[in-house]
């Protein structure tokens, strides 16, 4: 049953097709740029650029940039971290991010790290660069990733991190859209019930990859320095939680060479942003590139900085929360066969209708409120679930609810009121069913209609559908 909710939002979705090597970027003429081929995880071939210094020295540090989520993003997307970091002394392989094994579905941290692990060994061939002090650089999910590449490899000689994060993944994504949903001025069920039981209905039915996954096991085996940088306004990782969480997990590893930085005015990846993360502007935080250089200066030269941790406190407005395994009740095969029932129960009941006046047996109904009961039922159903998955699909950073109400979408209180009637509309057509003569085939049709209205209540409750 999992797999079948994987096939049903699988057939809904365009998966991207191997994407070719991008042109090479061009650069700023202070820099050089050098195309690389690698091989990734399982030798799939990849392609990246090495951005130097015009006039580097030899025996200067490299670092591999590793991309946040997204499938086969583009090496042009890091460019402008890539162009700072040059300037700042270093080599910098920035490379095209893998589409083949990796949708929003499916993906392996693992994996992605062992193609971080080949842009590595690549860099450190490249002419003028030292081997030893070649490091890796993550965003976001890479965050994830790189942490896994070092602590699998002594050829990684330092870490830098942004936006990252240390909690689970279900946990991260559940609190991000709550919160960006909560920015947006919504309140109530539809934020503290029917956002974070999608997240686990999906996690469930294997469409949320790696949900559970502890990094802290991975942090703690990281025994290179550690450069950790967070934007004050970050919306996608929770910036009050997830430092903390990182220094204890280097400590009880027994690493306490690790500086963590907090930028103002900086967003999830450390850029300017004038509306409290909201907007990224291309624009790196001040002092962010001066920051990653001499910390890399220092640390390649011996001398890596011991627990620091400085910069204004950052802005979590809400705290994550547990988003735990569903119980088998509430699990994806139950929710998919509820779902499944709803519509087929609420939807039968006017296609035989079709199919009658067709044949030119139509009759007239037991009751006008089974009308109403179907056609209210089906939109309350369908209804409801597109639009919370709408909201939980593009409601990182700032939701698009649309007008609302007291804290409520005026969408979801439609829906509400729509769910309301159809409960009305289920006591009256059971009313006139116990009471009818009508022919066993019909009663047969308003009992499965019925059933779907019975069903609907303990769905809404769950779903938050009918709670104030």
């Amino acid at each position: 049953m999992r797999r079948s909710l994987l096939a049903v939002v699988a057939a809904l979705c365009l998966f991207a097709a191997p994407a070719a090597a991008e042109p090479p970027p061009s650069v700023p003429a202070d820099l050089t740029a050098t195309e690389v081929s690698f091989r990734g995880d399982r030798g799939l071939a990849m392609h990246g650029t090495v951005l130097s210094p015009a006039a580097a020295e030899p025996g200067r540090p490299g670092i591999v940039l590793v991309h946040g989520a997204g499938t086969g993003t583009p090496r042009t997307k890091l460019l402008g971290e890539a162009v700072e970091f040059a300037r700042r002394g270093m080599s910098v392989l920035i490379y095209d991010k893998r589409s083949e094994d990796y949708s929003l579905f499916d993906r392996s941290y693992a994996q992605l790290a062992r193609d971080a692990l080949g842009a590595v060994a690549e860099l450190r061939t490249q002419p003028g660069v030292d081997p030893a002090k070649v490091g890796i650089w993550g965003l976001s999910e890479g965050g994830w990733v790189a942490p896994i590449a070092a602590s699998q490899s002594r050829d990684i000689a330092f870490v830098v991190l942004v936006g990252a994060n240390s909690q689970e993944p279900l946990r991260q994504q559940s609190w991000a859209v709550a919160a960006g949903m909560r920015k947006a001025g919504m309140s109530g069920p539809l934020v503290d019930r029917a956002e974070p039981n999608l997240y686990r209905t999906l996690a469930d039915g294997d469409l949320f990859p790696e949900p559970y996954y502890d990094p802290a096991p991975t942090i703690a085996a990281v025994r290179q320095p550690v450069l950790g940088i967070w934007g004050v306004h970050d919306l996608l990782t929770p910036p009050r939680e997830s430092p903390p969480r990182f220094a204890e997990a280097l400590e009880r590893g027994g690493n306490r060479h690790y500086t963590f930085r907090f930028f103002p005015d900086a967003d999830h990846a450390a850029h300017q942003t004038p509306d409290g993360g909201v907007t990224r502007l291309p624009e790196l935080a001040p002092g962010y590139a001066d920051l990653v250089g001499s910390w890399v200066r220092d640390v390649t030269a011996g001398d890596p900085p011991t627990a620091q941790t400085s910069g204004p406190a950052p802005v979590q407005e809400s705290p994550t929360f547990s988003v735990a395994p569903p119980a088998w009740w509430e699990s994806a095969p139950v929710q998919l066969a509820a779902l499944v029932l709803l519509v087929v129960a609420f939807a039968a009941y006017p296609v035989v209708a079709l199919v009658r006046r067709l044949r030119g047996s139509s009759r007239a109904p037991v009751t006008r409120a089974a009308r109403l009961l179907s056609a209210a039922g089906l939109t309350a159903v369908l209804g409801s679930f597109s639009y919370v998955f709408y909201l939980v699909m593009t409601g990182g950073k700032l939701s698009a609810p649309g007008p609302m109400l007291a804290g409520r979408p005026l969408v979801w209180l439609a829906l509400q009121a729509v769910a309301v009637a159809s409960l009305v509309a289920t006591v009256l057509t059971a009313r006139a069913w116990r009471r009818a003569s009508a022919p066993r085939g019909e009663r047969a049709r308003l009992g499965l209609l019925l059933a779907g209205g019975l069903v609907l209540v303990p769905w809404g409750l769950y779903w938050g559908l009918l709670l104030p």
